[in-house]
């Protein structure tokens, strides 16, 4: 018996303090765990969900220190009884969540060991009969060392565990057991292994003839009888779960997380919800995304909350990059810091930072970094360009564009006088194309004509803005376009308005000054993306415009 119980007590204080670490190792998991529990659905204890993370932290500290003292034998009763306590409890939570099929990972070992319901609960049952043994032979168990010295490795124990939960707080988890960890690739996470066992399913069919039930179960075949039925589908046998799933990077409704995942090098903010985030965080994400822009990294962030809400967020700390939606369990299982970092190499995570840890985030100068960055002129750049599109679009408000024209104008001018063309260099891309879009939707183009066709030669803006810029200026003053960019609609106010491109000079060899200034489409394909996919391109002159339009 003496055996029996010492073996019982090592086997029981080696898998708390085992458990209590791993969990420790990530208390922020494992208040999740504990708000699932929680829900309105399971305990229905919504009450206790604010303080999901005190408690979790009390409990794991707790286990570990269970484990410690049944290991040493130190305050033998208290110990006992609180470790019989501690596994009914959860006994019965893991019961109830097996039988009722609630939370289908009890979390007994964080993202370490998953176990089913049912594995959960039997584990608990096997530690209850030790914990058993261990009580009815309680006389056997012998301190290992003094009481003092049993003492302080309790105390010293404690404030370990203490130390350990609020550094892994302060920063992230020492030992990542996610699919998100370091070196893990995203888009393999999602992907179905060849052969990959798929789910199994049972049709349990009940036919009513004459007054009369059968049910007949079949793997999916229609059955041989006769009569009225219903059909109830259950699942015999799960089929293959990526590691990764629900993960996506979605912003104004499209998914752009294919692009993203083969991003060379891209820089991710998780702030799965703004409205618990630690927004003081945000100050340290700012200096270290600022850096990452000017280095050339690519820079989005990623949240479950809405457009609207992470709009205000950039706009109130000056942030320079875009959120994207993505669900909110899948950013709170990749990293448990709000905020936090992250960095891709085509879908590869190479680093995770908590935001206390913003600064430590580790920056390359890469080919198209951008040292001399302006960020407070890029923001007032991209307001601009949103402006100038704001009544362009479906019914259009032309006295409201027009004032809106002038203005931006007034503001493009001043930047120009203090910078010259406002270009990649300057604020980066697409903000590099707002100068262009106001001067474009002016009447003084030529002014600038010549800076903007500088900034195209000098890699500051795209040369196909420049020959549309410049196609524009020519159509306006009558002349022949070069490129091909520009198309007008012919008597406007008759019944036969007549759609063309406007006139070409040289028109045989337009492709290939096309093709020079980086258009990858033909006049004639680009004249059907104007006008429809039934019109045909003619190539007219100056002469038959002019007699177009008298007629």
């Amino acid at each position: 018996m003496k055996i029996t119980v010492n073996i019982s007590r090592t086997l029981v204080g080696t898998l708390f303090i085992i458990s209590g670490l791993i969990k420790l190792n990530d208390p922020v998991g494992f208040s999740f765990k504990l708000k699932d529990y929680f829900a309105p659905d399971v305990l229905n204890l919504e009450v206790f969900v604010p303080y999901a993370l005190l408690i979790a932290i009390f409990v794991v500290i707790f286990e570990v220190m269970l484990g410690v003292m049944l290991l040493l034998g130190y305050a033998k009763k208290f110990t006992i009884w609180s470790s019989l306590a501690m596994i009914v409890f959860f006994t019965f939570l893991t019961f109830y969540s097996a039988y009722f099929n609630k939370v289908t990972d009890c979390g007994c070992f964080g993202d370490a060991i998953k176990l089913t319901p049912w594995e959960s609960f039997s584990k608990d049952i096997v530690l209850l009969i030790l914990l058993l043994i261990i009580y009815f032979g309680r006389k056997f168990i012998q301190p290992l060392f003094s009481k003092n010295t049993g003492r302080i490795l309790v105390y010293l124990s404690f404030i370990g565990c203490m130390a350990l939960g609020y550094y892994v707080l302060q920063h992230l988890p020492i030992v990542d057991f996610r699919p998100y960890k370091i070196n893990a690739n995203i888009t393999e996470g999602m992907n179905y292994p060849p052969n990959a066992p798929q789910p199994i399913f049972e049709y349990r069919w009940t036919f009513t003839n004459n007054g009369k039930e059968k049910v007949v179960v079949t793997n999916g075949d229609f059955p041989k009888e006769e009569g009225d039925y219903t059909v109830e589908t259950v699942m015999v046998q799960e089929g293959y779960e990526p590691p990764i799933h629900d993960f996506t990077m979605e912003r104004n409704g499209e998914d752009h997380s294919e692009a993203l995942l083969n991003e060379d090098n891209l820089i991710i903010v998780v702030a799965y919800s703004l409205s618990n985030s630690e927004k003081e965080g945000f100050i340290n994400i700012k200096q270290a995304t600022d850096k990452a822009i000017k280095n050339g990294y690519k820079v989005i962030g990623l949240s479950a909350s809405s457009q609207e809400v992470t709009e205000a967020l950039t706009e109130e700390y000056k942030l320079n990059f875009e959120f994207y939606f993505c669900d909110e369990t899948a950013l709170k299982t990749i990293i448990r810091a709000n905020p936090s970092l992250m960095e891709l190499q085509k879908g590869t995570i190479l680093q995770k930072l908590h935001w206390n840890d913003a600064a430590d985030l580790q920056l390359e100068t890469l080919p198209n970094a951008m040292p001399n960055l302006n960020f407070k002129l890029k923001r007032q750049l991209d307001s601009i360009m949103a402006l100038d599109q704001k009544h362009r679009e479906g019914d259009m408000d032309w006295n409201t564009q027009r004032k809106i024209d002038s203005s931006n104008m007034v503001f493009i001018e001043k930047v120009f006088k203090e910078y010259g063309y406002p270009g990649k260099s300057l604020v980066g891309t697409p903000t590099n194309i707002a100068a262009w879009l106001v001067i474009q939707h002016s009447d003084i183009i030529p002014t600038y004509i010549t800076s903007i066709k500088e900034a195209a030669n000098n890699g500051e803006l795209p040369k196909t803005n420049a020959a549309m810029m410049e196609d524009r200026m020519l159509m306006q003053s009558g002349e022949a376009q070069i490129y091909g960019t520009q198309g007008r609609t012919i008597n406007y106010n008759t019944e036969n308005p007549i759609q063309i491109i406007w006139p070409i000079n040289d028109p045989e060899n337009v492709n290939q000054r096309r093709n020079d200034v980086g258009y990858n489409s033909t006049i004639e394909e680009y004249a059907k993306r104007l006008y429809g996919d039934d019109f045909k391109y003619k190539a007219y002159t100056l002469d038959e415009i002019e007699a177009l339009n008298e007629q």
